[in-house]
């Protein structure tokens, strides 16, 4: 039960509701005639642009016969922290380049350490710019016309890289409406490990196109663990802050 804790703690990636500043993308006409390097391009210019973001994130997280469903406030300023915090700060979170930091009240425990155990929860290796790329709907990995090659199955866009890494088998699907990411799965086949990142919905805030749902699944042998987010109500390029301090007595937990 600690590491379910634990891991929404991280996770919630991990307050007002202002329904009018956003809306559901759908529809539109594809364009499945692009080359690799159009493609990119294209996907490139719609790549989310701005300073700061906040926003409710509902959080559902299901593991073996456990699962549970919070609603955190989140906030992030791009490229230097997230931010994320349960109702009277029970449980909160701070993420920055350098590290990833927690601390739950429910049990005065905290965390203030690397990426090491996000990278082993989801089966690759993690750092803050492939946090904010998932959460922002940005492929993991960088994209550059030399290194991939783009193909059409199933009505989307499929990248991979021209030779694929040894350990890694890396796949990103772009709708070919938005260009937008539609799913991105990284297998380690030796390993038994799949992740899949799956964006369910987009919706335009301030003419930014935003992740509205997402899933991941990340499987390791038998065990699976799927973690869906919803962001509601969000705002753009407010002043905000980021208070975070862990309380004095609390346990550090070791992973």
């Amino acid at each position: 039960m600690n590491n379910i804790k634990n891991t929404l703690a991280i996770l919630s990636l991990c307050f007002v509701f202002n329904c009018k500043s956003s809306k559901t993308i759908g529809g539109g006409v594809a364009n499945l005639n692009l080359s690799t390097k159009q493609l990119i391009k294209e996907h490139t210019k719609q790549a989310a642009n701005f300073k700061t973001l906040q926003a409710k994130l509902k959080i559902s997280f299901t593991q073996n016969d456990n699962s549970q469903t919070h609603t955190v406030s989140f906030r992030a300023k791009k490229d230097e922290v997230i931010w994320m915090s349960a109702t009277f700060s029970v449980v909160k979170a701070l993420i920055t380049p350098d590290k990833v930091s927690f601390y739950n009240k429910l049990d005065n425990t905290y965390f203030d350490g690397d990426y090491k155990y996000l990278s082993n929860l989801l089966g690759t290796e993690i750092d803050f710019n492939k946090v904010q790329n998932l959460l922002y709907g940005e492929t993991l990995f960088s994209l550059k016309e030399s290194d991939y090659k783009a193909t059409v199955n199933e009505e989307a866009y499929v990248l991979q890289p021209k030779n694929q890494r040894n350990l890694f088998e890396i796949f990103f699907l772009l709708d070919p409406v938005m260009f937008k990411v539609k799913s991105q799965q990284i297998s380690q086949p030796k390993e038994f490990r799949h992740l899949q990142i799956d964006y369910l919905n987009y919706q335009e805030v301030n003419k930014q196109l935003l992740p509205e749902r997402i899933k991941v699944i990340a499987v390791e042998g038998n065990n699976e663990a799927i973690i869906e987010l919803e962001f509601k109500g969000v705002t753009l390029n407010e002043d905000l802050s980021f208070p975070f301090k862990i309380p004095s007595g609390f346990k550090e937990i070791e992973l």
